[in-house]
């Protein structure tokens, strides 16, 4: 009896001794499977990136299209620029697109309430208001409040976009009353107006006055503090080209994306 345990003994030993060398073997298959995943490289991005753009982004985003573009070959970059209220009712009407940025979280939610993005969208970068008049100030414009002098031709964004929401914001933090020669559908056309000497002054972006390169004179005024705007960025639900929007994304929330939308006055998030 003795002798037949012992043997059986013998016989187990080594069977368990296999079952371990055959457990350590898997787990490092297991890992050298983990680590060729690990080192597989990202897929390669190719196709076009179709990006809904706020007006006010046009110069910095189309700096980062170029870039992109570059970082990845074979991918194109389109855009279209507008009033952020009329891109949201397109995408929200059907028309393809991979990424949507506003210039305001309340045209965004147009998207979101349809229930349009993928994912939660984030702010990105914030934008303030400043005066923006003829190049020499003719007017001697100091104040908010001197937009509504007799005579003046002040051109203001329309209250449906979030340049015109934002004047609203300003106006009434400093209880100034106005009456606008005309409404522009987007911060560009307002711009435009003064650009032209079609207008002595407009509300518009920090940014916009910038990017005028001394067409227009710029007044900064303490009440655009109440209005600051939040500019989101989203991954659109039906996009046709996830993955390289997802990167063009990446590229706009990157130390690389801020360094340029700084350069042209935005504010950080």
């Amino acid at each position: 009896m003795t002798r037949s345990v012992r043997r059986t003994r013998r016989i187990l030993k080594p069977a368990g001794v296999g079952a371990a060398a055959l457990l350590a073997l898997s787990a490092c298959s297991s890992s050298d499977s983990s680590t060729d995943q690990a080192d597989k490289p990202a897929p390669k991005l190719s196709g076009t990136v179709t990006v809904f753009a706020a007006a006010s982004l046009k110069e910095s985003f189309t700096a980062l299209g170029k870039q992109f573009e570059k970082q990845h070959p074979g991918t194109k970059v389109s855009f279209s620029f507008n009033g952020s209220d009329s891109l949201a009712a397109s995408i929200t009407g059907g028309a393809p697109a991979d990424v949507f940025a506003a210039a305001s979280p309340k045209t965004m939610a147009i998207v979101t309430d349809k229930k349009g993005t993928a994912g939660t969208p984030a702010t990105f970068v914030r934008n303030q208001l400043e005066i923006a008049t003829v190049p020499g100030n003719p007017h001697k414009l100091s104040h908010l409040k001197d937009l509504a002098a007799p005579g003046l031709k002040v051109v203001l964004c329309d209250r449906t976009v979030p340049c015109g929401a934002a004047a609203q914001k300003a106006l009434t933090a400093g209880k100034v009353k106005l009456t606008p020669v005309s409404y522009e559908q987007d911060v560009k056309g307002a711009l435009t107006k003064v650009e032209l000497k079609e207008a002595d002054a407009a509300l518009v972006y920090k940014t916009d006055v910038k990017s005028a390169q001394g067409k227009v004179e710029g007044v900064e005024f303490p009440e655009s503090a109440d209005a600051v705007n939040d500019y989101p960025i989203a991954l659109l639900k039906d996009a046709p080209n996830t993955e390289a929007a997802k990167a063009f994304i990446a590229l706009v929330r990157s130390a690389e994306g801020q360094k340029v939308l700084s350069g042209a006055g935005f504010l950080r998030p």
